[in-house]
This record gives C-alpha cells, sequence and structure tokens, in this order.
C-alpha cells in the first residue's frame, strides 16, 4: 500500500470516528480536562446524558484512534484526550481540507464522456 493511501485511510478513520455528533462531544468536552481531571464513564454518561455503555463504546471507537487515553484510579478508569494526537490530527485535517491548484482542465477532459467532444 502506498504512502499516499494510508494518509487517505488514516484521515478516513479520523473523520469517520469525529462523524458521530456524540462522540464529537465527547472530545470537546475531554479536550477541556486537563490530564489531572480526567473523567471517568459515569462522569462522561452524565454530563453528555446518555447511557454507560454508549460512552463506552464512543471511548473504544475514540481510544482505536489514539484521540482517547485512559487510566485507572482506584476501581474506575479515568479518561482523557492526547493532546499530542489532537495537534497531529489538527494537521491531518488541515492538510485534507486545504485549498490546492486547480485540477487541469484535460484532467476532467480526459475522464468525463460530455466533455471529450
Amino acid at each position: 500500500m502506498g504512502t499516499e493511501q494510508r494518509a487517505i485511510e488514516r484521515q478516513a478513520a479520523v473523520f469517520s470516528a469525529l462523524a458521530d455528533p456524540t462522540r464529537l462531544k465527547l472530545v470537546k468536552l475531554l479536550c477541556q480536562q486537563h490530564h489531572t481531571h480526567a473523567l471517568c464513564v459515569n462522569a462522561l454518561a452524565g454530563l453528555l446524558g446518555v447511557s454507560q455503555s454508549a460512552v463506552s463504546q464512543h471511548l473504544r471507537v475514540l481510544k482505536a484512534i489514539g484521540l482517547v487515553s485512559g487510566e485507572r484510579r482506584g476501581y474506575h478508569i479515568h479518561y482523557y484526550v492526547n493532546h499530542e494526537m489532537v495537534k497531529d490530527y489538527r494537521e491531518l485535517i488541515l492538510t485534507v481540507l486545504s485549498v490546492e491548484e486547480a485540477v487541469p482542465e484535460q484532467l476532467c477532459q480526459n475522464h468525463c464522456p460530455k466533455r471529450r467532444n
């Protein structure tokens, strides 16, 4: 698999993880917390108004892309956002959404049946 394809798949995974409104709220909430004030699933569920099970599933998706980490504190795992990954993903998203040079008209003519004539 080429470097560009891997980059596109990574970008798609990030956008997919952030596409769910509850996950997006979860990330925004965790971004407001310092690591020392990480939140457990119970607190996150209460703050978001969703079940603990739903929060756990959303955290699983966010952990899979490295955006969220957890640490055991007593009987509970407290979650926090991985700020290094936030910086990395911010750059990744800006790369995807950057405006580049226009695609030459010739490319369209080569691929668009209506324009071949």
